[in-house]
Order: structure tokens, then C-alpha cells, then sequence
């Protein structure tokens, strides 16, 4: 499912005297079954962009299309955006309220008056996506689980209303290693297998660079760079520090051994890219 901004432009409290520019004239593409890392530092506008791809805020001007259909539209039915479009959100165990996990993700189903076959058999699919056995998890309340299943829990919900663009916003946000780990490998399994668009808000540079396929920059609510991993990382380290941001530590380690007269490619992201450049290096040296 392809996306479509067009000047797009929000300010709260338009009108009033501490009025301020939270997305300024954005205009993006991003293609159907893409995955998209969406980075900026706290105010860069990534949020307020999020939250207007599945309609939770309209815009001061600007339209946006999901696969021509103009979600912008005065009016519109929000069910109808939120068929197409999940988000999981910070910290999204904070809303799961029912006394079971079958519960909990049948709600979002529930409310598009599906029938209760139908229901039952998108929550089993949805646990199933997450890595949740059905028999052994159903009947168990969310707040006995531990932080990264609690978010699996979350993920099920949205999935289970079956979107074509998912969502999520810092979704390993709190968790220890292991945890982020595990998130962020399911929502690769999910981008691979469910043939989803997503998009993925995370301060994790490294994590950005393994998965994503494009990079928007946010900064100061316009777009700074958008391309792939390595147009972004290779050709503007320099500015993205300068906007607050970090890059990956792999790509870190390859700029200093340049500065240190290492002949090292200038595009590293990966530390099997890393390991075969220090040992071609290695061996160059070894020879003379």
C-alpha cells in the first residue's frame, strides 16, 4: 500500500499566541510493502507525522493518500482510515484494559462488527504472528506477562484488524536488550511474511540501518534526508550530528580508522561489512 503526503502542514493551538509549527509544507512517497526507519530527536515532528497517517490529527493544510484514498477527506469515517492503517504507540502495554489476552485483541475486531467466527480466527492468527501460542496465552491476563510479551500482546491487536500499513512509534522503548531484540525481529518476520508497509519510528540508529529499506530525517518538522541506509548515513554523518542525532557505531568505527590512514570503505553499516573490510585492510598491509 503506497502513502502519498502533499504539504503537509499542522500547528497546534493555530491562532493563539504560543502557536507553534509542529510539521512544516512535508511532501513524501513512500511505496507499497517499503520499510521505513523514521528518526529525529524530541520535537523533530516524526510524532505529529505519525499520528496524522491513520487520521488522530488533522492537518492545518495539506493532504494525504492511501492508495488514492484521501484520508484528509473532511468527514471521513476514522473505521475506515484504521482498517488501513495501525499504530502501535510508545509504551503500548499502557493500553491493554481486558481480563484476558484473547480479550484484549479481539476488541479492535470486535468493533468492526465482524462476525464472531471471524473474530476468533483473526485473533489466533494475530497471536500466532507474534510468536503467542494460542491455547497456552488466551485465557491469561496481559498484566501477568513480561514487558516484551506485554508488547507482542499490543502488536496482535493492531494486526488483528488486518492493516496494510503498520505503525509503530519506539515500540522497544524501556525494554533491556534481549527484549528490543525480540521486537524488533518479530516486526521484520511480520514486514516479510504479511507483506505490510512499515513504518518504524526508533532512536536505535544501528537497528535503523540493519532493517530499514528508506530513512526519513525529520528536523525542525521538515524532511532533512530521505533515502536508503547507506545514501542517508554514508553522505551526511556530519549534519546528522550537527541536528543531534547519532549514527551507527559501525559506521562510527569505519571514520575513525579512515582518519587513521585505514583504507576502509566509507558506506559500513553492518559488523560482517566491518570484519571483511579490517581483514581485506589486514591483508594489503601484511603484503607490503
Amino acid at each position: 500500500m503506497s502513502i502519498v503526503v502533499k504539504n503537509l502542514t499542522h500547528i497546534y493551538n493555530e491562532g493563539m499566541p504560543f502557536a507553534s509549527k509542529a510539521l512544516d509544507d512535508v511532501s513524501l512517497e513512500i511505496k507499497d510493502n517499503d520499510f521505513v526507519g523514521l528518526i529525529g530527536h524530541t520535537g523533530s515532528g516524526k510524532s505529529t507525522l505519525i499520528q496524522h497517517l491513520n487520521g488522530i490529527l488533522k492537518p492545518s493544510s495539506g493532504d494525504i493518500f492511501i492508495n488514492e484514498f484521501k484520508i484528509t477527506e473532511p468527514g471521513l469515517n476514522l473505521t475506515d482510515i484504521r482498517k488501513r492503517v495501525g499504530v502501535v504507540f510508545q509504551y503500548p502495554e499502557y493500553q491493554l484494559f481486558e481480563e484476558t489476552i484473547e480479550k484484549d485483541i479481539a476488541f479492535g475486531p470486535s468493533n468492526l462488527g465482524l462476525e464472531h467466527d471471524e473474530i476468533d480466527q483473526r485473533v489466533k492468527l494475530s497471536m500466532e504472528a507474534v510468536g503467542l501460542d494460542y491455547e497456552e496465552f488466551k485465557d491469561k491476563s496481559p498484566f501477568e506477562l513480561s514487558g516484551g510479551q506485554k508488547r507482542r500482546v499490543a502488536i496482535a491487536g493492531v494486526i488483528a484488524m488486518k492493516p496494510e500499513v503498520l505503525i509503530l512509534d519506539e515500540p522497544t522503548a524501556g525494554l533491556d536488550p534481549g527484549g528490543r531484540d525480540e521486537i524488533f525481529e518479530l516486526i521484520k518476520t511480520l514486514h516479510k511474511k504479511n507483506e505490510m508497509t512499515i513504518i518504524l519510528s526508533s532512536h536505535s540508529m544501528d537497528d535503523m540501518a540493519k532493517l530499514a529499506k528508506t530513512i526519513i530525517v525529520m528536523n525542525k518538522g521538515k524532511i532533512e534526508f530521505m533515502g536508503s541506509p547507506r545514501e542517508v548515513f554514508k553522505s551526511n554523518s556530519s549534519r546528522l550530528k550537527q541536528i543531534g542525532l547519532d549514527i551507527p557505531q559501525v559506521l562510527e568505527l569505519a571514520i575513525k580508522l579512515r582518519e587513521k590512514g585505514f583504507d576502509i570503505r566509507e558506506d559500513i553499516l553492518t559488523i560482517q561489512e566491518a570484519e571483511e573490510e579490517i581483514l581485506r585492510v589486514m591483508k594489503g598491509r601484511r603484503k607490503c
